[in-house]
C-alpha cells in the first residue's frame, strides 16, 4: 500500500472516529437524562451540537478556517467530550480506546498535512 493508500485509509478512519464519537455523545444523552424528556433533549441535542461546531470548525471543508492551532482545540474536545462520555456511563477502556486512535488519527493527518497539500495542489487542510 502506497502513501496514498495509506492516507486514503486514514481518511478514511477517521470519518469512522467522528461517527463513534456522536454515537458516543448520543449513548451518553440517553444513558444519563432524567426522565424521557432530557434523554431525548441529551441524547439527540448532544451530538447535534458536536456535529455543527464540528462542521464549522474541524471538518476538511470547515466553513470557518481556522489556525491549525484551532482546529486542534475543537478537535480535542470533541473527542476529549466523546472520551468522557464513554467513561462516566461506565466503559473506560472503548473511551480510552476512542481517544488513543483519534489521537494517533489526528495526529498523522496534521503531521501530513502540508505533504498531501504539495502532492495534491490545493490547500492545506486539518
Amino acid at each position: 500500500m502506497g502513501v496514498r493508500g495509506v492516507r486514503l485509509v486514514n481518511e478514511g478512519l477517521a470519518f469512522l472516529l467522528e461517527l463513534l464519537a456522536l454515537a458516543a455523545l448520543a449513548y451518553w444523552g440517553f444513558a444519563t437524562g432524567d426522565g424521557i424528556v432530557w434523554k431525548f433533549v441529551l441524547g439527540i441535542g448532544a451530538p447535534v451540537v458536536a456535529a455543527v461546531v464540528w462542521g464549522l470548525f474541524a471538518a476538511p471543508r470547515a466553513s470557518f478556517g481556522l489556525p491549525v492551532v484551532g482546529v486542534l482545540a475543537v478537535k480535542a474536545v470533541f473527542f476529549g467530550a466523546a472520551v468522557v462520555a464513554l467513561v462516566v456511563t461506565g466503559h473506560p477502556v472503548l473511551g480510552a480506546l476512542l481517544g488513543v486512535v483519534a489521537v494517533a488519527n489526528v495526529s498523522y493527518t496534521t503531521a501530513t498535512r502540508g505533504k498531501r497539500s504539495q502532492e495534491l495542489g490545493d490547500h492545506p487542510v486539518a
